[in-house]
Parts: structure tokens; sequence; C-alpha cells
């Protein structure tokens, strides 16, 4: 269910409370005919300690941005996912839920671009886009990534309508130097860590508390959204490289089969509150 790290405001509540929005429309609304009431989110919302009057200033703004889409059901004032929207979360369910880690045999994706100065808003939003996938930095207009972000990469930037400003390629690392030591130049492994690290002192302790039959439903949904709107963005810091080339004892993976467990654990009675809101039963 998830999606790509969306651009917030600069120091609006939005930073705080537009990704926690995103994560219950993205679990929520696309089974229910990708819409929600505005009643039902400010119900949901209210779960995890957030007043009424902050959900729907954020989500006025999510609509400015056109995330959101205003519609009404039945008579009921709310909210749809917009078509880009959808395929960016499309994109998520699989990098969240199915990612799978490279190997050396997958090769090196490589992008070269070049953007006119005319257009520098342009090189921007590329930047953007390359470091959202999981991009590293080589030199200055040439960036590296595992290749089994191939396909993901080119429905991106073609969707963005950046691929004019691109030549990929696809190879080997084959000279000079240790490549292990340049990746570690390419990506910010220490800060990625960090976040891994963070992940794990914050939900390692509710593990055991949010086992099969020691959580009722509305304590697992106020424990699995935040945790899933924290995670979401970690496997696109990650561009999933073989593990030969990360740190010994890569945090990245203690991490992630934390968070299976928890989502295995929390995602199901967590499903079962939000749709009890969501249809007046709860």
């Amino acid at each position: 269910m998830s999606t790509e790290p969306i651009p917030q405001a600069p120091g609006g509540r939005d930073t705080r409370l537009g990704p926690l929005i995103i994560t219950i429309f993205g679990l929520y609304a696309r089974g229910e005919h990708n819409w929600l009431s505005v009643a039902s989110v400010v119900r949901l919302m209210a779960d995890l300690g957030v007043e009424g009057q902050a959900v729907r200033s954020s989500i006025s703004r999510l609509k400015r941005r056109g995330v959101l889409l205003s519609r009404r059901h039945t008579g009921a004032a709310g909210y749809a996912l917009a078509g880009s929207t959808l395929e960016t979360l499309a994109e998520g369910d699989v990098r969240i839920f199915e990612r799978t880690r490279a190997t050396a045999e997958d090769g090196w994706l490589v992008i070269v671009f070049s953007v006119p100065e005319s257009e520098r808003e342009k090189r921007h939003e590329l930047r953007t886009s390359l470091t959202h996938l999981g991009f590293g930095t080589v030199a200055p207009g040439v960036w590296v990534a595992p290749g089994t972000l191939a396909a993901e990469t080119r429905r991106t930037l073609e969707r963005r309508g950046l691929a004019a400003y691109v030549d990929i390629f696809t190879g080997h690392h084959l000279a000079f130097g240790d490549l292990r030591s340049k990746v570690r130049t390419w990506w910010d492994l220490d800060e990625l860590t960090e976040l891994y690290a963070d992940f794990l002192r914050r939900y390692r302790p509710v593990l055991h508390a949010a086992s099969p039959g020691g959580t009722t439903a509305p304590e697992a949904f106020r424990t699995y959204v935040p945790m899933l709107t924290q995670w979401r963005r970690l496997p696109y810091r990650d561009p999933g490289l073989t593990l030969s080339l990360l740190p010994p004892g890569w945090n990245g993976v203690t991490a992630g089969v934390l968070f299976g467990r928890l989502n295995d654990t929390l995602s199901a009675p967590a499903r079962e509150h939000a749709l009890a809101v969501i249809h007046g039963r709860g």
C-alpha cells in the first residue's frame, strides 16, 4: 500500500499530518471505490491523536497540490486519490511489500542526464525523482542504482515527463578501485543506517505487545498507520544494494524483518478497525 515520499510544504502542518493521511487513503480508500468521507478520515485521525480542524486543513492542502480530489458520494462530502497518486501508490506497493534485494548478477543501472540552463526546474525535479528512486551520485549528471530498478525508473521518468533529458544504460563495474568503498561515496549509508536504527528502536518494543491476540483492533490501527508511515520512506532511501557491498551486519535487513512481522501481525486488525469506522460501525 503506500507511496513514495510526497513533497511537503516547508514549515507547515502538512509535514506531520500529510503522510499519515496518505497512508490512510492508500490502505483503505482503494478498496472502497477510491473514496473516503471527510468524517471517516477525521475520525480515524482522531484515533491517532489529531484534532479535526488540523486534519481538514491538511486535506485541503493535499487537494490544492492535486494529491486528493474532492468528491461526493451518496450525499456525503469526501475525497478520492488523484490518478497520478493512484499510480504512485501502485508502484509503492511493489517497492514496500515485494522488494527483492539486488545481487551482483543484476549489474548496474546508469543514468546520464543533461538539462538546459533555461529549464533548471526540470533539473531539480529530475534529481529529486532519482533520489526518491534510490539512485546514488557518481559524478555531476551521472547517477547509479542496482539493475533491479530499471523498469520502475523508466516508468517513473516517463510518467513525470523527464525521459527526454535522460540516457539509461545497464552494465557491470569492471575497474578500478574498491567498489565497496565507492558505494559509500555514492550513497549516505551512515544516514540510512541511522534511519533503520531509529525504526528498530521505536518498534522493537511493541512487537511482543502486538503479537496475535495481544492487541485490540483500535490499538493495532494506532500502531500500524504511524509505523507504516515511518517505514514507507525507507525502501526509497535504500536502493536494495547487494549485501556484499554493505557494512557487515547491515541493520536494514533486521529492520526489514521487523517490518514484515509487524505488518503480518497488525495489518488485519488495523483494517478491521478502519473499515468499522468507514462503514459507521465503530
